[in-house]
This record gives C-alpha cells, structure tokens and sequence, in this order.
C-alpha cells in the first residue's frame, strides 16, 4: 500500500510540473491578447488587469490607419513560404548526398559545412549586404529569400536523420531498378525522412517570419516591408500606444500558430508510424 502511495504521488508530482510549464509556456500568448483588447492606460494600470477588454476592434482600426498590415503580412509570409520550401528542397538534397554517397572532399566539404554553422549569422551581414546592392536586389524580397535558401544547420539536421532512417538496403534496390539520384531522393528518401522535413519546416518558417535585423538592413523600400520591422516603426517612445501595437503582435503570431499545428500534426503523426514500423 505505501509502495502504491509513493507511485501516486509520484505521477501527481509529475502532472504538477508538467501543468505548470504548461502555464509558463502559454501565459505569454495569454498575456498578448489581454493587452490587444485592452487600452495602454489598462496595461499601465497597477495592479496590473489580467481579464481581457472590449478594446481589440478599435486597436486594429487605429493599426490599419498607421500602417499597412495586409501588405506587410503578404510580403512576411512570401518570404517565409518561399524561404520555407527552399530550404525543405536544397538542405534535404544535400543531406542526400553527404549522407549517402561519397565523392571527393566529402569530410572538407562538411567540415566547412560545420564550421559555417558555429560562425554568428550577422557576421554575415556585411558582405551579404553588398552582394545584394552588386545584383541590384537591395529593397526587394530576393534578397531575403535567395540567400535563406539553405542553410548549415538544416543540411547538418537532415544529414544526420538520412544516414540513420534510411536504408542502404532500400537505396541498392531502386539503383538495381535503374532509379538515378534524383529518382532515388524523390521516391525512396523524401518518405523516409518526412519527420525531419516537419521540423525542419516548423524551425525554417518561424525563423523566416520572425527575422528582425536582415530586412531591416536589406528592405530600403517602405512598400517592402516584413511585418516584423512594420510593428517596430509603430514605436514612439513614450507615446507608444502599446494596445495597437500589441493587437497587430497578435494578427503577426495567428499564422505561426496554424503552421505549428500543421507541421507538428505531420510530424507526430509520422514519427508514430516509424515507432509502430
């Protein structure tokens, strides 16, 4: 009996803490929508109001008025999606090939691959910066997308899931078929390694949609904008009206959440068929 009561508290001990980072985790997101639907003197009110308002549809037409939202919100979301898919297809690709097969400068090629990896993205910056005003691409969403289309981190994370979900066995069969590179990456490794592509996509796009400093250097064009450096313009100092801003941070984080639960649907859906396989 007391083995029994020391199990339960256990798992009781157990469920406390998960519910517990489950609140910390979603406060945050709780906390976004309390300020949109209320007035900044609400949010600088103390002790603090922790009930939502009434106040979100005048908030969003004050939004509209000082900014233009849709159009920022299309140019965030091409340059997320395409950055997306570009990644899904290059990084996958190459991870094929270093997974896979071997050719000359296989371990250098990767060894730069890694040490591109550690390096800071922003000391890229600089030199990214005046490529894109040599190719006459400064100001447009190209330079965004076309230099995101791989990167190191998605070639080591696809790399590593390939050469372990992928059977030799099941390569050497669709060569016997007369199956080429490209055939084999499409019909044989594409399913295996849908998993990591889930997270892959989940990590790219949130990253993409929610990058700060490179289109605010690259995107000169005030028509140009991603939602991210729009939002940022609302700011006035102590005038700030946080309540707008807020609101337009709520519309930013919807897409996000629809993608995460689309993504992690695939992804917990496929991992389970692995584990059943």
């Amino acid at each position: 009996m007391n083995g029994m009561n020391r199990t339960r508290l256990r798992g009781l001990g157990v469920h406390v803490i998960l519910m517990a980072g489950v609140v910390i985790s979603v406060f945050p997101f709780y906390w976004i929508v309390v300020m949109a639907t209320n007035t900044s003197q609400d949010i600088y009110r103390y002790p603090p109001k922790l009930w939502f308002g009434d106040n979100l549809l005048t908030n969003l037409r004050h939004l509209f008025a000082r900014m233009d939202f849709f159009g920022s919100l299309a140019n965030t979301m091409i340059v997320a999606v395409c950055t997306t898919v570009l990644v899904l297809f290059f990084d996958s690709l190459a991870a094929f090939a270093f997974a896979k097969y071997e050719f000359p400068g296989k371990k250098f090629f990767f060894g730069v691959l890694l040490s591109m990896y550690i390096l800071p993205t922003q000391l890229a910056i600089i030199p990214q910066y005046e490529i894109m005003v040599q190719l006459g691409w400064l100001g447009t969403l190209k330079a965004l997308v076309v230099p995101a289309a791989a990167n190191a981190f998605g070639i080591f994370w696809m790399r590593q899931y390939t050469s372990t979900s992928v059977p030799d066995e099941l390569l050497d069969a669709a060569r016997i078929e007369g199956a080429g590179f490209f055939r084999q990456y499409w019909h044989v490794v594409l399913p295996c390694v849908r998993p990591a592509l889930a997270f892959l996509g989940i990590y790219t796009f949130i990253g993409a949609w929610n990058d700060y400093i490179l289109p605010l250097v690259m995107l000169v064009n005030p028509d140009k904008l991603t939602l991210q450096v729009a939002l940022a313009q609302l700011y006035a100092g102590h005038s700030t009206d946080y309540s707008m801003v807020m609101s337009g941070v709520l519309l930013s984080v919807i897409p996000l959440v629809l993608v995460f639960t689309f993504f992690a649907r695939g992804f917990i859906a496929d991992a389970t068929k692995g584990a059943l396989r």
